[in-house]
């Protein structure tokens, strides 16, 4: 009986042992699956871009007022995200980093597209696009003579259709709205309908009009100051063409003249100044030239 308490003693020992040692002994890491970064620049570092295709027209930006701006092939607002999606590569982690000299098989030789970014015309960083991985969704880059590997989203970016890259706003990041001429369409030339902020209150021209200055607030906030087109197009004035149309005042004196070029099915409106033409669902359109001013019904 006693031999058998002892044993019993011992096993306990034994196993009281063992988890003390796998508790205080030192843990192996787990490794890391290691990433290599393709380069050390921050995005505020440029000020211009460049995208060169083998078989079409390059296409550039240039930060302007720091807002970024389409340069080529043709001059108008840039989508701001798109601009900062293509200068994300600066951030992009490869799994892989091969210093080669065998660039052809990478189809760095003759590659996709070559993104230059600048910081000003005699400093500027390429970035050279090649082929995919057979093993992976991923593409070959080169930069400075080292290849790495990084998600195709990046080449997405920088090779989306240019008219894609487009500020979609109808008005600029700098425009602030202090008013609108609506008395040349159609459901307002009777009543010559303008809207004016006037030491942060909404005055209506309408005499009967009791707008509620919240519900004007959110209406110039949603349908204005923070809307975006579905879809946008460049546009050249037709001189034979008539359109109804409309002007937003800003506040620094000047005004944003606007074409209404179709109602329905989509809302079309053109900014002859900027050369684009902005198409919006029926329904937000309807509500963009129709402000809340709560005028009785007779």
């Amino acid at each position: 009986m006693k031999k058998r308490w002892l044993l019993n003693l011992i096993l306990l020992a034994v196993v009281a042992g063992l988890i003390t040692f796998l508790y205080v002994r030192p843990k192996t890491a787990v490794d890391a699956k290691k990433e290599y970064e393709v380069s050390p620049y921050k995005l505020a570092e440029f000020n211009a871009i460049g995208i060169e295709f083998p078989a079409k027209a390059p296409v550039t930006f240039e930060k302007v007022d720091k807002y970024w701006r389409l340069t080529a092939p043709y001059k108008t607002r840039a989508d701001q995200l798109s601009v900062q999606r293509i200068l994300a590569i600066v951030a992009a982690k490869s799994p892989e980093k091969i210093v080669s000299d065998d660039m052809e098989k990478f189809g760095l030789v003759s590659p996709a597209f070559k993104l230059k970014l600048y910081r000003d015309k005699d400093n500027v960083e390429e970035f050279l696009f090649g082929t995919h991985s057979p093993l992976t969704d991923e593409q070959y880059i080169a930069h400075k003579g080292t290849v790495y590997l990084i998600p195709n989203s990046y080449a997405e970016a920088a090779s989306t259709q240019v008219i894609e890259m487009v500020d979609k706003a109808p008005l600029k990041p700098t425009e602030k709205v202090a008013g609108f001429d609506f008395s040349r369409l159609e459901q307002w030339e009777t009543s010559r309908l303008n809207l004016d902020l006037v030491n942060g209150q909404w005055k209506v021209s309408i005499k009967e009009a009791k707008p509620l200055q919240n519900e004007m607030n959110e209406w110039v906030d949603y349908s204005w100051e923070h809307t975006m087109a579905k879809s946008v197009e460049l546009y050249t004035p037709d001189r034979k063409a008539v359109y109804p149309s409309f002007e937003i005042k800003l506040a620094d004196g000047s005004k944003v003249h606007f074409d209404k070029v179709q109602e329905s099915p989509d809302l079309i409106l053109a900014r002859p100044d900027e050369g684009i033409m902005y198409t919006f669902p029926s329904d937000s359109g309807f509500v963009m030239l129709n402000p809340p001013i709560n005028v009785p019904s007779k």
